[in-house]
């Protein structure tokens, strides 16, 4: 580090949160002060920072400064801050008031998103609120220039910013687009965002949308191409809302805050972006604010951590555990940046430093449910808080660490209770472990007669190990589930609650060293001191990267570097002080995954490249190391041009502490419970020790912001800078029985559902098609000796338990020819398949000394083409099971460790011998993502014998046991209750259901519930198989039953074969739900699932009808294709109302962006919106469904696959029906043709499409006003954020 340069005047680095104030400043004499403030007391100040300001140039200069008077900003040489005033109102909803300028037909795109649901079973889809409180239609309209289109358009050609050829298809209406305006702006709503489609590339229209708003008299306009010019009119829409929305209240924030002092405009203040650099409180907006708080952390780890004492570099995970949540981030030499990211379900498109708020924190609650530990997601917040606060709060991890001991009230503050003036109530605590523990064992007794009885210290301490594996499996997603080595990092632990769990964490993922640095509980403001002031520029781009090219990109960054250098100059920066960066975000042409590039130097070779350096040789490495393959002939694109530019800061030498040989004081001794019961533990004070003392575990390090807990067979010594460096030794493995150890149970449930996980992250790294690589279109799976499910990451909802079905086949169909080496192939219905698309690879698991396999992986993916009629292999119009493409029930895909490519190339090419059909027409993306199932069956094959090697094959195999039984206990919890409510209503524990397809098919179910919790789903009466495709695999029946048994649970339960063990499901031969073996199925697959869905909770009277299908859509030609589903309304419940635009049950899939769907195929879409009133009137109201218009440019065919355009989705309970659906071909002369469910047509250009989806059912009667219609209130829970977050929400969406 370069020589410390003592401060000219105060400096101050302030991180504002949402409940405490920290301060890391450094004084002109060379001191530094740290200060911790709440940063809500308005009967003692106005302003937390200022506050702080205040007291230390009082107590540092020796004189008053009156709290009625400004501060003198001559005294002050910067002040940094990072905040989390925009998170806040984000999260709570409390921005400015603001509405939303929309291109016309547009007017709910941004309640539709992207129509997926965050929660796959959370049937009441809690969805943030939209920000906005108006909306204004924009008439006027720019639609891409394509040579193939045969539309007639008179408007002149206009080339983009991106080079992209547009024309204006409709002129701007001002003058109504005026008086829309001021009738908003008549509502006292003075901040506009402004949205118009393809406004990324010509931005003309919003700057007049613009100019009109301010002329009016709206005070702040975001107009989406200035705030972040890229592709995809969603989440760019909600970017410039989210800035519409917040910007206002920071500029009221930092108003305020320069207020407090004289002199202010020659006040330097610089406020945190979410990029981890600094920026001036006049550039600082909404948009770039989300992570402005947590930025510091990693600023301040990554800077202090990664070279620590001036040692080899080696990468860092940041852990920064607070009360609510975890944040994980990762440094290895540079930031890991995400740029488009969701926080409370709002889509940012802005760089942000890649934080995952992932798990527990100290405020998660602490459950016991059918015999499972659970820990959060729900929070208790700082009000009321956990037990020990005395607040009436519930138990949470906080109470856990004060019961055994971690925590010393000693230690705290008197600031709890009802007064704020009482110590932590560690009773309080301990009676309430004592309830829980009862509980506890009255389910042991009840259960299992093996297991003694558990203390509430062995039950709080079980609690804590939860916990822990809560964090350790985000962190392991992060590191091995991108390719690195987790045990290869260095934790660096800060944030109150991380002490008392980083040593257990580390040595869970194998980790030897933790750091806490010694302003560990103050870590973002003192990242804020070590940051560096950055100014970023950039252009959206639409060209490919080859040498034609270069000269044009070399112009476009060589003109955003000076602006960037320019704005740095400004702010007082001399050039030498200045670097910049250029990146380039590249992808694969037809791909979505794009990765932001910067350059090496020029390479040596004949390879031309541009001036700025070799941009394509980085995005290879990264794709290579990311994806594990690259595409050597397919083009490079180009979406967007950024230069980020860093202004030097003033660096930091850190105080060198004075070293001693001689023992620490020992404070006091405390007994403190770890795995072997209660210990003798030091007790020693962080201020008391200096470089030099080390202390062995178990030991506990109390500092003024965090308490660390050293446990046994650690190390932790104090380095010259006075930060904790802990060396974390095995520990030692507790040997663990095969008896049922409910803590135990909990564990195992995550190491189950982590090894699911972790297959899916290799399948997704080495797949190459976009939809298993993107959309994520797969399901990664664990399998008993017996094929029945252990644990299924829950992505797919078809998915969900319906590999076993094909697993447990191929056990009885090879019997004992299974090898090691083999993997097996299978997509057959009859074979356990759900449609012939979803290939099935299985490979069985050998372990030494055992001669039959131990477990089996699987994954499925859905294959984008495996031949048949139609392109994509899902025709609207097949009758028998051969027109869907490739059909097999058992192939050795690898047979004696050898990949057999010829044999399973014949097969997939094998439907062209069949009239009208066609082989695979991608053989290369098949055979690719095949390898990429069996690599990821490898992966989960490693996993198992690991986890074997650690516990023993007798242990795991009786954990896997245990593991189904807890998941049948919950199931038989459930059926128990419905059972005795339906008693008492009807006198018998007997449900039916009725409901039909559109061709009048019945669908009937009876379910008979014993006392015991168990139930019989009986389908007879179910109407015969069908001439068409809407035939629905055994698979596709349990997994619909599954689906909705987990809903119904309602809580997190392992998703295993146990869901099913109280369920015995009786259906008819040759009907529509066990069709024969050449019945066509695809429809059955993404309709008739959706109605099963419907008949049983309409049997278990648990909520209204959704919109009961997927509203297939494919149009296309010889030369492209397109495939979508489209959302509808969601059916209603006891105490919530059906969430409108969304998918429900069996599909999550996300809907392509208007701007994408334009640029890559031969259509307009004319509108996408609410179809209003749609919803199902009741107590609670159903959801509506949507509008959905396109244009097609030349001639095509359409085809559509659809249900519940003659039986409407029902109401329950007294509430009305929803609307039924109506699919509309509008030509070009404006004759209007009905379409039916089902149909393939010509379409012509002109031809509009007009697509009505369902609503959802309304529930209760509308006239009943006995009851509220509000929403049930949520509980507290942590706002996920992070890549982690955006891939589950990929996953679960696809």
């Amino acid at each position: 580090m370069s020589v410390h340069v003592r401060p000219k005047g105060f400096r101050f680095a302030i991180d504002r949160g949402g409940t405490f104030t920290d301060v890391y400043a450094e004084c002109p004499n060379g001191q530094v002060r740290i200060i911790k403030l709440l940063s809500e007391d308005p009967g003692k100040y106005a302003d937390a920072p200022r506050e702080a300001i205040r007291r230390i140039l009082e107590e540092e200069l020796g004189r008053p400064f009156p709290k009625s008077e400004a501060l003198d900003s001559g005294h002050i040489e910067w002040i940094r801050m990072g905040t989390t005033v925009a998170t806040n109102a984000l999260l709570e909803r409390k921005g400015e008031r603001m509405a939303l300028a929309i291109t016309k037909g547009f007017r709910d795109l941004l309640h539709i998103g992207n129509q997926s649901r965050p929660n796959l079973f959370d049937l009441a889809i809690s969805v943030p609120d939209t920000l906005y409180e108006a909306v204004v239609e924009v008439e006027g309209r720019v639609i891409f220039h394509q040579e193939s289109c045969q539309l007639k358009l008179d408007s002149p050609i206009i080339t983009g910013t991106t080079g992209e050829k547009l024309q204006v298809w409709e002129q701007l209406n001002e003058e109504k687009l005026r008086k829309d305006l001021e009738a908003v702006l008549a509502q006292c709503i003075t901040s506009l965002a402004v949205v118009l489609l393809h406004s990324y590339t010509f931005s003309e229209h919003e700057r007049v949308v613009g100019n009109i708003a301010r002329q009016v008299g709206f005070r702040h306009v975001s107009l989406s191409s200035n705030v972040m010019p890229m592709v995809k009119a969603v989440p760019r829409g909600f970017t410039a809302s989210a800035d519409a929305y917040l910007t206002p209240c920071i500029q009221r924030y930092i108003k305020g805050f320069a207020s407090g002092f004289k002199d202010a405009d020659k006040l330097r203040v610089l406020f945190m972006q979410s990029d981890g650099g600094l920026t001036p409180m006049d550039q600082f907006i909404g948009a770039r604010a989300i992570l402005s708080g947590p930025a510091g952390g990693v600023v301040g780890y990554s800077t202090t951590c990664y070279r620590h004492d001036g040692g080899v570099a080696r990468p860092v995970i940041g852990f920064d555990m607070g009360g609510t949540s975890t944040d994980v981030s990762r440094y290895a030499g540079e930031f890991e940046h995400v740029f488009e990211t969701t926080t409370a379900g709002v889509t940012i498109q802005s760089p942000q430093l890649d934080i995952n708020t992932v798990a527990a924190g100290g405020g998660s609650m602490l459950f016991f449910r059918s015999g499972l530990f659970a820990v959060g997601p729900d929070s208790a917040g700082a009000n009321p808080g956990p037990v020990c606060y005395s607040k009436g709060g519930p138990l949470t991890v906080t109470d856990a660490n004060l019961c055994l001991g971690r925590l010393i009230p000693e230690y705290f503050p008197k600031i709890f209770g009802p007064d704020d003036n009482e110590p932590l109530n560690k009773q309080k605590a301990t009676e309430a472990f004592q309830v829980l523990t009862n509980e506890v064992n009255t389910f042991i007794r009840a259960n299992t007669s093996a297991s003694p009885p558990m203390s509430i210290y062995e039950v709080a301490y079980g609690f804590i190990k939860i916990a822990n594996e809560a964090m350790c499996r985000p962190i392991r997603a992060l590191t091995q589930g991108k390719g690195y080595d987790t045990a290869r990092h260095t934790l660096a632990c800060f944030g109150g609650a991380g002490g008392q769990h980083c040593c257990a964490i580390a040595r869970a993922l194998g980790m030897t060293t933790v750091l806490v640095h010694r302003y560990s509980g103050i870590l973002s403001a003192y990242g804020l001191a070590l940051a560096d002031v950055v100014y970023e520029a950039q252009e959206p781009c639409a060209v490919v990267y080859e040498a034609s090219s270069f000269q044009y990109l070399d112009e476009k960054i060589k003109a955003l570097s000076e602006k960037c250098v320019l704005s740095l100059q400004d702010q007082g920066f001399e050039r030498s002080d200045i670097t910049t960066t250029p990146y380039l975000h590249l992808r694969y042409s037809k791909t979505d995954c794009a990765l932001m590039c910067t350059s090496v130097s020029h390479s040596s070779g004949a390879t031309p490249t541009p001036h700025h350096g070799d941009f394509k040789h980085t995005f290879i490495e990264r794709y290579q190391g990311e994806f594990g393959f690259t595409i050597p002939d397919r083009p490079i694109v180009v979406d967007d041009i950024r230069v980020r530019a860093t202004g030097k800061g003033c660096s930091f030498q850190p105080k060198v502490l004075p070293s001693t040989t001689s023992p620490p004081v020992i404070e006091t001794v405390a007994q403190c419970y770890f795995s072997n019961g209660f210990l003798e533990t030091n007790v020693y004070v962080l201020d008391h020790m200096t470089s030099g003392h080390s202390v062995q575990g178990p030991c506990i390090i109390i500092d003024k912001n965090c308490t660390i807990v050293v446990e046994p067979d650690c190390e932790a010594s104090i380095t010259s800078y006075g930060d904790v460096k802990i060396q974390v030794g095995s520990g030692g493995m507790m040997e663990t029985g095969t008896h049922l150890d409910t803590i135990q149970l909990s564990i195992f449930s995550h190491r189950f559902m982590s090894i699911a996980e972790q297959m899916g992250r290799v399948l997704q790294r080495t797949a190459i098609s976009t939809n298993i690589k993107e959309r994520l279109d797969f399901s990664c799976a664990m399998f008993g000796p017996d094929g029945g499910l252990v644990a299924n990451a829950p992505h797919i909802p078809v998915h969900l338990g319906a590999m076993q079905e094909a697993v447990q086949f191929q056990l009885g169909y090879l019997g004992d020819n299974l090898h090691e080496g083999d993997v097996i192939l299978s997509n057959h219905p009859l074979a356990g398949g759900s449609h012939l698309p979803d290939l099935t690879v299985i490979t069985p698991v050998f372990y030494p000394g055992a001669e039959r396999p131990v477990f089996f992986v699987a994954s499925r993916g859905h294959h984008a083409d495996i031949g048949g009629l139609t392109p994509g292999s899902m025709p609207p119009n097949s009758e028998y099971l051969w027109q869907e493409g490739m059909c097999v029930k058992s192939f050795k895909l690898v047979e004696q460790g050898i990949f057999q490519e010829a044999g399973v190339t014949e097969l997939l090419m094998a439907p062209a011998m069949y009239p009208g059909c066609s082989g695979t027409r991608n053989l290369h993306d098949n055979l690719s993502d095949l390898r990429a199932q069996v690599a990821a069956n490898h992966k989960g094959i490693a996993l198992v014998k690991a986890l074997i090697d650690e516990y023993g094959l007798t242990t795991v195999q009786a954990y896997m046991k245990h593991i189904q039984e807890n998941a049948a206990v919950a199931v038989r919890d459930m059926l128990k209750e419905i059972a005795a409510k339906a008693k008492d209503t009807t006198g018998h524990a007997s449900l039916e259901a009725l409901d039909y397809m559109d061709d009048g098919t019945p669908i009937k179910l009876r379910v008979e519930i014993t006392e015991e919790g168990d139930a019989c789903f009986d389908f007879t009466g179910t109407g015969a198989r069908v001439h068409g495709n809407c035939n629905a695999p055994r698979a596709v029946v349990l997994s619909a039953i599954i689906y909705c048994l987990r809903c119904m649970v309602a809580h997190d339960i392992p998703l295993n074969q146990g869901c099913l063990s109280p369920v015995r499901v009786v259906i008819p031969t040759e009907s529509l739900l066990h069709p024969s073996e050449d019945s066509a199925v695809v429809g059955g697959n993404v309709l008739t699932s959706q109605r099963l869905v419907d008949v049983v909770f309409r049997a278990f009277g648990t909520c209204a009808a959704s919109q009961g299908c997927m509203n297939n859509t494919t149009f296309g030609d010889a030369t492209i294709g397109y495939y979508e589903t489209v959302a509808g309304g969601a059916g209603a419940g006891p105490g919530w109302h059906g969430r409108s635009g969304v998918h429900t049950h069996m599909t999550n899939t996300r809907i392509t962006d208007p701007e994408i769907l334009e640029r890559r195929y031969p259509a307009i879409l004319k509108s996408f919106q609410l179809r209003e009133g749609t919803g199902g009137r009741g107590l609670y109201n159903g959801g509506d469904g949507v509008v959905r218009e396109i244009v097609f440019r030349r001639p095509m065919t359409l085809s559509l696959m659809s249900e519940r355009r003659v039986y409407a989705p029902y109401g329950l309970n007294g509430g009305c029906d929803g609307a039924k659906g109506k699919n509309v071909l509008i030509t070009a002369a404006g004759e209007e043709r009905s379409l039916g469910s089902k149909a393939t047509v010509q379409v012509l250009p002109g031809d509009t499409f007009h697509l009505e989806t369902p609503g959802g059912g309304g529930y209760g009667n509308p006239s009943d006003m006995l009851g509220s219609s509000a929403q049930v209130p949520r509980p507290t829970q942590y706002a996920p954020k992070g890549s982690l977050h955006t891939y589950k929400l990929t996953q679960e969406s696809s």
